[in-house]
């Protein structure tokens, strides 16, 4: 069986497509930008973005039946490589002692101008 997954917690979808699939006892979730609920891009520092886009997956994952620490991968998406030490010391705060496998990539440009993308996959 196939379930989309959304919430009220993170922002709606921005085009056709899910905030997440769950499916086969795995929940696949589409990239997460810094953007509130309410669709308003987050202002500040890459910790400041960090810290939103994290709590947009942990709310969409948990609409989904699960948690952080059932993720087993995650994809990042930085606009410039120089942001990825801040992103990092972010990202230890929720995922230290559950470590999910990443990889973390600079790319030329993200939607709506962002400067990160998080994706990822846990299981249910």
């Amino acid at each position: 069986m196939i379930e989309a997954i959304s919430t009220t917690n993170a922002p709606p979808a921005a085009a056709v497509y899910s905030s997440a699939i769950k499916a086969n006892g795995f929940i696949y979730c589409s990239g997460q930008i810094p953007m509130t609920p309410d669709s308003k891009l987050v202002e500040g520092s890459i910790a400041d973005k960090a810290h939103q886009v994290i709590t947009n997956i942990k709310n969409v994952v948990e609409a989904a039946g699960s948690s952080l620490d059932k993720i087993v991968k995650v994809n990042v998406f930085l606009a410039d490589i120089k942001y990825f030490a801040e992103f990092n010391e972010v990202y230890a705060q929720y995922f230290s002692a559950h470590r999910p496998a990443r990889s973390c990539v600079a790319v030329a440009a993200l939607p709506l101008g962002a400067d990160l993308e998080m994706e990822c996959i846990a299981v249910a």
